[in-house]
């Protein structure tokens, strides 16, 4: 009956190293889903503080909102984004070019492209834009550029009359975007 004991042994032996296997990989685990979870959190917060910040914001005129509080000047990207907080679940980075409005209201690199586009004394290539932006002439960098002038074109910041080739917009009645 000896060897009957030994096999039992060995087996509950194996049993419990299996089991404290899995115990291991369940703590592992159990620490991703809880990053996993805080980082959910984290989303969520974020995500109503921003739906928060635009459903106090109020178009005065476009480019420029007042803080009622201050009455003081706030970010003049708000009236772009004023109501959005129901309508999408991005954030619009480059906004709809709107009479009046500045393209102080763009991110930095976009305003510093356009700013670029505005001072050449005729159309220019997202090649030609890259060194004057500080970055450095590789194809991805142009590629990244590009991509963003497109998106200004798009927006009605920026015109691409030939493939290629970018300048200010030309508005209606004469009337071009304020650069500055």
């Amino acid at each position: 009956m000896g060897s009957l004991f030994e096999e039992l042994e060995a087996r509950e032996a194996t049993a419990r190293t299996r089991v404290e296997e899995l115990e291991a990989v369940l703590a592992e685990v159990s620490g991703r889903l809880k990053a996993a979870r805080e980082g959910l959190e984290r989303l969520r917060i974020a995500r109503e503080t921003v739906a928060e910040v635009l459903a106090e914001m109020t178009p005065e005129k476009p480019g420029a909102a007042v803080d009622t509080d201050r009455s003081s000047p706030v970010d003049s990207a708000a009236s772009a984004y004023a109501g959005a907080e129901r309508r999408v679940i991005g954030v619009l980075t480059v906004p709809n070019w709107q009479p009046g409005m500045g393209a102080e209201v763009l991110p930095r690199v976009y305003r510093d492209i356009v700013e670029v586009v505005a001072d050449a004394p005729g159309p220019i290539r997202a090649k030609q834009i890259v060194p004057r932006i500080g970055l450095p002439a590789e194809t991805g960098k142009i590629e990244g550029t590009r991509a963003k002038l497109k998106r200004l074109v798009d927006r009605g910041w920026l015109d691409e009359d030939t493939p290629g080739m970018f300048a200010p917009a030309r508005r209606r009645g004469g009337v071009s975007p304020n650069f500055r």
